[in-house]
């Protein structure tokens, strides 16, 4: 088993990244675990007061329930993902079934600022963007999929999302072994990228 984390800015491309990654490795023997699956339920806190959760800060997720799932799946035992809800902050009664792969991906804008969890990592990698482009991509995608308002998102992300990157995701390039300029465009550090994990399965 070979355990990736996956970590870099919202709209830096990571999701791109695996995606490429899932299409070059063998078929069926890599599974992703998002690190957005594992936010802490808010179900607790008063509606009025959800919209206010800091999505991008450490403390909204539930470290430890990732990392003991994450373990469970380097001991070859099957977990139960939760599933989690942005319009009402909370996580949901469905899980999704997850049973151990070769390759196991943990993806997230955080996936590397958790000293726990990233020892549990064999490889770690941070995708890289210039901040222009990740906003362009983050305006694109919120008006697309969440109906946001152009000036919506741009507030959001001087407010929130660019302080927070600042603080807490950028200083995660520290712990990579490898940085992805250009995120999933970046097309000679995949094919490297798999290249090597396919080399480490054959050693293994």
């Amino acid at each position: 088993m070979f355990i990736i984390g996956i970590a870099g800015g919202t709209g830096s491309g990571k999701t791109t990244v695996v995606r490429k990654l899932i299409e070059r490795l063998p078929k069926g023997e890599v599974v992703v675990i998002p690190q957005d699956s594992y936010y802490k339920d808010s179900s607790n806190v008063p509606i009025e007061e959800r919209q206010n959760i800091n999505f991008d800060h450490p403390d909204a997720f539930d470290w430890p329930l990732l990392e003991c799932q994450l373990q469970q799946l380097k001991e070859g035992k099957a977990i139960e993902q939760p599933t989690y809800s942005y319009l009402t902050c909370t996580r949901q009664e469905e899980t999704i079934h997850v049973e151990p792969r070769e390759v196991i991906i943990v993806e997230g804008i955080l996936a590397l600022c958790d000293k726990k969890l990233r020892s549990q990592m064999d490889m770690k990698i941070f995708v890289d963007a210039d901040a222009d482009d990740r906003l362009i991509r983050v305006i694109k995608r919120d008006i697309a999929e969440r109906g946001r308002t152009t000036e919506a998102v741009i507030e959001r992300y001087q407010r929130v999302l660019k302080p927070m990157h600042e603080q807490f995701i950028e200083p995660c390039k520290r712990y990579a072994d490898i940085i992805i300029p250009q995120g999933g465009h970046n097309n000679v550090a995949i094919n490297m990228l798999t290249k090597f994990v396919k080399q480490q399965l054959q050693e293994k």
